[in-house]
């Protein structure tokens, strides 16, 4: 029986992939990226959309706040998101796990930790604008930085 290996690289932009978790980060800046630059196929977690429908509320320029909203509205008519499940909440122990032996704080970048844990729990490669905010992960999780 063929067995992936649970080593997983780093890497830049790569080739384009069939699947891939798209980071809030990502989905924040998706009208910057050329479409040889994404997946074939985009999922968001159920935490992005979370993170996505605070985000309004999170500033006090209502032109800001405006944007965001229209971001949220826009994400939720084009994604159906992964839900947080029972495979991420078993994954998520591995995940802090990790992010502990590397000597981070797992509660500083909670949201992150769960879409990583989305990633690993459904095997879907995580695409993110900044590795910084999963390092120790690259383990566990396919991390594409785009």
């Amino acid at each position: 029986m063929w067995m992936r290996s649970s080593i997983r690289i780093r890497r830049p932009v790569p080739e384009r992939i069939d699947l891939g978790l798209l980071d809030t980060s990502v989905v924040i800046d998706l009208h910057e990226f050329e479409p040889h630059q994404l997946p074939h196929r985009m999922a968001v977690s159920a935490i992005t959309m979370a993170e996505l429908a605070a985000g309004s509320s999170a500033t006090e320029d209502i032109a800001e706040r405006a944007r965001r909203q229209d971001r949220l509205q826009r994400a939720e008519a084009v994604f159906d998101p992964v839900p947080f499940g029972v495979n991420a909440a078993r994954a998520y122990g591995r995940v802090y796990s990790a992010v502990r032996t590397h000597g981070r704080n797992p509660r500083s970048r909670f949201a992150d930790l769960l879409i990583a844990a989305v990633a690993l729990g459904e095997d879907i490669p995580l695409l993110t604008r900044d590795l910084q905010d999963f390092t120790g992960l690259d383990r566990l999780i396919d991390l594409v930085e785009v």
